[in-house]
């Protein structure tokens, strides 16, 4: 019971971070055009699913919130922005995001079994 509740909170903590993503071109006021897009397109990827997560785990959406948060710390380079605050905010919120997927990846086998098998 215990890993399943770190591993639901790990999701809490990713829709938490994808909602400080989607809202960071208004809160720390990002130049439009890839910075903009970017906190847009990849927050609400990661708060899809965050929510999925939540609602019924599985493994794949680990992996997708993994590669989403690897995307969005290359983001910058990739697309060429400089600006230095959209930069700090995809890098920091990119590692905690691949960080936390990272950590539920090496816990699922466990959870997964346990979901598997039936209560007696």
């Amino acid at each position: 019971m215990e890993e399943w509740c770190n591993l639901r909170l790990c999701d809490v903590v990713n829709l938490s971070l994808a909602v400080v993503l989607f809202f960071s071109p208004w809160l720390f006021d990002l130049s439009g055009g890839a910075p903009w897009q970017t906190a847009s397109i990849v927050g609400i990827f990661i708060a899809v699913l965050s929510i999925a997560a939540l609602a019924a785990f599985a493994v794949w959406e680990e992996w997708l919130n993994l590669i989403a948060g690897l995307a969005l710390i290359v983001a910058p380079w990739l697309l060429g922005f400089q600006d230095s605050q959209a930069v700090t905010i995809d890098v920091v919120i990119g590692v905690a995001v691949a960080a936390l997927a990272a950590f539920e990846l090496t816990r699922a086998p466990k959870a997964e079994v346990r979901n598997l098998t039936p209560e007696i």
